[in-house]
């Protein structure tokens, strides 16, 4: 990229301006500096987390990144910032259970096409945020199974899709009450398994910490845990994995 802005440079079709401008590291917004070269350091672009965010400040942001990437995801967006940010740019989808607002340009190329990834949830109640998990994982190239309510209470429907999980290139296994299905996951898989703690359960499990402790506790190998309801966590790690069996590596 840098040669070949030296070289249009050189060649009279850029000016020096519109050369500093593409070579800059971010864009200076005022409320915000967009990273233009978060891809180029980490293989994907700068995700947006909308919560606490204004909508004009989601758009300005959406705005600058679509200018150099391919896709552009918003995470943690309620559906009435989302019906605000829509009327502005249109092209991008929302996805109201994931709570996430994303963007893929059809010209974009950069699908994973090796393997796909599993995201499983243990009960309904954790769907929430296994879509954000899935759609995240997704927007960022990777093909994704979904399966859902699977949990340990009734391990028949588990076993009944062993084979499908067990030939994904990783899963993402996501469980609140007390959080034991990843430790099931992990016993059956010869694949890494990312972890997802929920905040679904009854008083005792205090918001989602005692799925959170029991996943770090588990004594299946190969777990990696992210944190409490962090399902974009959980699929971008997973892609990142995805990625790197893509490469080869």
């Amino acid at each position: 990229m840098l040669e070949d802005i030296l070289k249009q440079v050189q060649a009279g079709k850029l000016s020096v301006p519109e050369a500093k401008e593409r070579l800059a590291a971010f864009e200076e917004l005022g409320f915000a500096k967009v990273d233009h070269h978060r891809k180029k350091r980490q293989g994907f672009p700068e995700i947006v987390y909308g919560e606490g965010k204004t909508s004009e400040q989601i758009i300005a942001i959406v705005q600058s990144l679509r200018t150099r990437n391919t896709q552009v995801l918003v995470t943690r967006i309620s559906s009435d910032k989302a019906e605000d940010i829509l009327k502005v740019i249109p092209e991008l989808i929302y996805n109201e259970i994931a709570r996430i607002l994303y963007w893929k340009a059809n010209e974009s190329t950069e699908d994973i096409s090796k393997g796909y990834i599993a995201v499983i949830a243990a009960g309904t109640s954790d769907i929430r945020v296994a879509e954000e998990a899935a759609v995240t994982a997704e927007v960022l190239g990777s093909t994704v199974h979904r399966i859902y309510d699977v949990g340990v209470a009734g391990i028949h429907r588990l076993l009944h899709h062993a084979e499908e999980i067990q030939n994904a290139v990783v899963s993402v296994v996501v469980a609140g009450m007390e959080g034991a299905l990843p430790s099931v996951v992990g016993g059956l898989v010869a694949h890494p398994v990312i972890a997802v703690p929920t905040s679904i359960g009854y008083g005792a499990s205090f918001n989602g910490l005692s799925a959170l402790l029991t996943m770090l506790n588990s004594c299946a190998s190969g777990i990696s845990v992210v944190n409490i309801d962090n399902g974009f966590g959980g699929g971008y790690n997973a892609a990142l994995i995805h990625k790197l069996i893509q490469k080869g590596l």
